[in-house]
């Protein structure tokens, strides 16, 4: 059983395109008058905080334009200045991380109410975390007194931002839901949140490096943000937050980038502690290994991949390591120096994360290529149909750890089935039924057409062109059994008699053979074609279906064997309609009360065959026969009406 306190932070969030002309009601709603804008001063953002600063109209009496990276103490004090000024009385910050960790840090000093409006993925906007530069030193505290009041995300203002930056914010993003899951406080809520945020981040990133002014894209990613800021907020931050910060705050290394460099190395440090989170994680990004996965997708989208590259000295890498260890938080992993070491060695040089011991091997790059081979296919449904083929049976294969000898069993298999397929004996359609892919199918093209009689899978006894019949004909051929008399109608949706459907029909005999079985016998029985008359109807004698064994003397029937799974089909008469003007219809009356229509799974019916408005009665009766023919004893009467429908409906 698990065990946890979740608490929520009172955050309000105001989502969507177009948001930032609500501030100025939200600066209201807080009882604010005199606000102070915040912003980092950068170019970038000159437009987007003009537009702020109109929408706030007389409310803002002050701006603050020195946010800088890891909100330096410094800075914090000039600030101060300026609140205490202009008696402002709430704080509107415009920005990326540094803009928040101002007005966060202003918050904490005074208990004035925090509006933030993030420009970037960064996600601090959603924490009660304050991380400070002190002397030189990162020092990070959290107190509810620091969660900003207010949340307004407005879609449009990440538009501009450039793509490089959208990466590394992006995955900055990814790291508050990574450690997340792994983090001692975790939840229920906050893995949900976090796992979202992940596969969100998976699908957002490409898509915005492929093209960044995709704006669903950039909302999927700022949502994602917020669920990890979310969760990051509500949990303790483990090894990849304090090393980062400690990179970031010692060394000067720009916050994102560092996130972005450091992240698929600290995850690949606690792999081994942490097997189920990274299971999940690597569940979520749809990658056989989290540390790897998270790697690959940084490079794919034109992410940072080494410290080097963001300036960092190798000579600082113990220094590093060594500041990092001087005071124990809560990891996955014990933290050590030598451990954090080779670490930030790994990262210093921007080597591929080794995969995690005893995960799958990653062979995407395989199946990316055989599917990008399906590309030149002029038809798109084959191609699609292809494509996905391949991708499932590459999944199968991996995920099953298919050995070379269990591959070959299975071409001996599908070999065996083809060299016994004949005219008269289908051994792939007994393998598409036994597995329940036929009956799949015919479900998938029954559901389009919901006002019709239900379908059914044609199964292996089929013969096209059987003989025509007559009505009031007697299709059994002189077999013995109990007397049926049938007497069908064919309608269309509305219930309107369709003429001239013309209708096969075929069905086992009292001991549960097909014609096509028994070779002794003289020519097709048990087996007609039929044509409806002005009525929609036609009539005719038969016998008594009987529940019978698929074939079992090849390799389904020996698969079956296997599993513990009987080869019988439920007692039925088979039916194909057609019609000019109106879909055909291949469909099964089952006898009510037949053997195999219930029972545990695997013990029904052995194709997965029977639907429930297709179980029928096939009415006992003695006497007198609807067209005077002569019985002695009981015979079955058989009544029915089938709905087709028109193409289109």
């Amino acid at each position: 059983m698990r065990s946890f306190v979740h608490t929520t932070g009172p955050s309000r969030v105001v989502f969507g395109a177009g948001t930032l002309s609500q501030v100025s009601d939200e600066v209201e709603r807080l009882g604010g008058a005199r606000v102070l804008l915040l912003s980092d001063g950068s170019p970038a953002l000159r437009q987007d905080v003009e537009r702020l600063r109109a929408a706030l109209g007389d409310l803002a009496v002050a701006e603050f334009d020195g946010a800088a990276m890891h909100t330096p103490v410094g800075v914090t004090e000039q600030a101060l200045g300026t609140v205490r000024e202009q008696r402002v009385d709430c704080l509107v910050a415009i920005g990326g991380g540094s803009t928040t960790g101002l007005a966060k840090a202003l918050a904490v000093r005074t208990d004035l109410p925090q509006i933030i409006v993030p420009t970037t993925y960064a996600g601090s906007e959603a924490t009660p975390v304050l991380g400070e530069t002190v002397d030189g030193r990162k020092v990070t505290r959290s107190a509810p007194g620091i969660l900003p009041e207010t949340v307004v995300y407005d879609i449009e203002l990440t538009l501009g931002l450039p793509a490089p930056i959208s990466v590394t914010s992006g995955v900055n993003a990814l790291a508050h839901a990574v450690e997340a899951l792994y983090s001692p406080d975790a939840t229920p809520v906050t893995d949900a949140m976090a796992l979202e945020a992940v596969a969100a981040i998976a699908r957002a990133l490409p898509a915005l490096h492929d093209d960044p002014s995709a704006l669903e894209a950039r909302a999927e990613l700022l949502q994602a943000a917020w669920l990890a800021g979310t969760c990051l907020g509500a949990v303790g931050m483990g090894l990849h937050h304090k090393l980062c910060h400690t990179l970031g705050g010692t060394f000067g290394l720009p916050h994102a980038d560092t996130h972005t460099v450091v992240l698929p190395h600290a995850m690949a440090y606690n792999a081994a502690a942490a097997p189920d989170a990274m299971d999940r994680v690597a569940r979520a990004l749809g990658v056989p290994d989290a540390p790897t996965g998270v790697f690959d997708l940084i490079r794919r989208v034109g992410g940072p991949t080494s410290l080097r590259e963001l300036g960092m000295a190798e000579a600082d890498l113990n220094r590093a390591a060594e500041a990092a260890t001087a005071q124990p938080y809560p990891n996955p992993r014990e933290v050590t120096r030598t451990g954090l070491a080779g670490l930030l060695r790994d990262a210093w040089q921007g080597r591929r994360p080794q995969p995690t011991a005893g995960s799958a091997l990653d062979l995407r790059a395989l199946t990316d290529e055989v599917v990008a081979s399906f590309d030149g296919c002029a038809n798109p449904r084959l191609r699609q149909l292809l494509s996905d083929l391949a991708r499932t049976l590459h999944s199968y294969a991996i995920r099953n750890d298919l050995t070379p000898r269990e591959w070959q069993r299975a071409v001996d298999f599908l070999t065996e089935a083809g060299h016994l397929t004949t005219d008269t004996r289908q051994e792939f359609i007994l393998l598409s039924d036994t597995l329940g892919v036929s009956s799949v199918v015919d479900a998938l093209a029954n559901s389009r057409t919901p006002e019709a009689t239900s379908s059914a899978i044609l199964g292996p006894f089929y013969v096209a062109g059987p003989p025509a019949a007559g009505h009031g004909s007697d299709i059994a051929g002189g077999l013995t059994g109990t007397p049926m008399w049938a007497d069908i109608t064919v309608t269309d949706q509305e219930g309107e008699p369709v003429a001239d459907a013309v209708v096969d029909v075929w069905q086992s005999n009292e001991d549960g053979f097909y014609d096509v079985q028994l070779p002794d016998l003289d020519g097709p029985v048990l087996r007609a074609r039929f044509t409806t008359g002005a009525d929609g109807r036609f009539t005719f004698w038969s016998i008594l279906p009987s529940e019978y064994p698929i074939p079992d003397d090849g390799p389904v029937g020996r698969m079956l064997s296997a599993v513990g799974r009987h080869p019988y089909r439920a007692p039925h008469v088979h039916f194909l309609i057609s019609a000019p003007g109106h879909q055909p219809l291949v469909t099964q009356l089952f006898v009510r009360g037949g053997a195999y229509l219930d029972g545990a799974p695997g013990q029904r019916d052995a194709v997965f065959g029977v639907k429930d408005d297709l179980i029928t009665d096939f009415v006992r009766h003695t006497g007198p026969t609807p067209d005077g023919r002569p019985v002695d004893g009981e015979w079955r009467l058989l009544e029915f009406t089938f709905r087709i429908a028109r193409p289109g409906h």
